[in-house]
């Protein structure tokens, strides 16, 4: 498999760590974003949208970060990442809703503002993070997991922008079930770390 991606990219940490997390073989070719490679004719003819990550698995393209953690588990029946029974999915499936919604319009925009100059308004954004942190924290106080007893593709999806939050002035010092969680993903056997910046809280 061929995973199309970018180092500071979480959507591409996503992908990249649940193929590691698998054990899955794969060659990584990165995507120069500031060189605008994403929209150059070549890349668009992998994905159109002209975004990173894109999976090629012997010539089947598999674009969009939680699309592509779909078809990973599916195609190679790893069902305690994805399970089949329909409440068990949806609860999966709800989660990942959030990681496109809520934490693509809170920490990582936060984030973007930081490290890639987004023109989004910072008190918006991070008041945003701040609100699903909190829904997050409160899932957490009861499991160890996001949405079941062990790791799924719903804790994948939400891991990499909440773990680099401070990046985009996100403070995490509120949400010790949060920490504690994340810390658990970096412990799971396969983890691979999403590359650091020194922005916002962290720099």
């Amino acid at each position: 498999m061929k995973l199309y991606h970018h180092p500071l990219s979480g959507h591409s940490h996503r992908a990249r760590l649940f193929l590691s997390l698998l054990g899955v073989p794969h060659d990584l070719v990165e995507v120069d974003l500031a060189q605008r490679a994403h929209k150059a004719p070549g890349y668009l003819r992998i994905n159109p949208f002209g975004q990173v990550p894109a999976l090629d698995d012997a010539g089947t393209i598999v674009t969009d970060s939680n699309a592509i953690m779909v078809y990973l588990a599916r195609k190679l029946g790893k069902t305690e990442w994805l399970p089949s029974s329909p409440l068990a999915e949806a609860r999966i499936q709800k989660w990942l809703s959030v990681a496109a919604g809520q934490i693509a319009y809170g920490p990582a925009a936060a984030r973007l503002i930081t490290v890639f100059g987004a023109d989004f308004r910072p008190e918006e954004v991070i008041q945003r993070a701040h609100g699903v942190l909190a829904l997050i924290e409160a899932q957490l106080s009861s499991q160890a997991f996001i949405a079941a007893a062990q790791p799924t593709i719903a804790d994948v999806a939400l891991y990499s922008y909440i773990a680099r939050a401070p990046e985009g002035h996100v403070d995490l010092s509120a949400y010790p079930q949060v920490r504690d969680w994340l810390a658990r993903i970096e412990a799971l056997p396969g983890f691979v770390d999403f590359q650091r910046t020194p922005a916002g809280l962290e720099a």
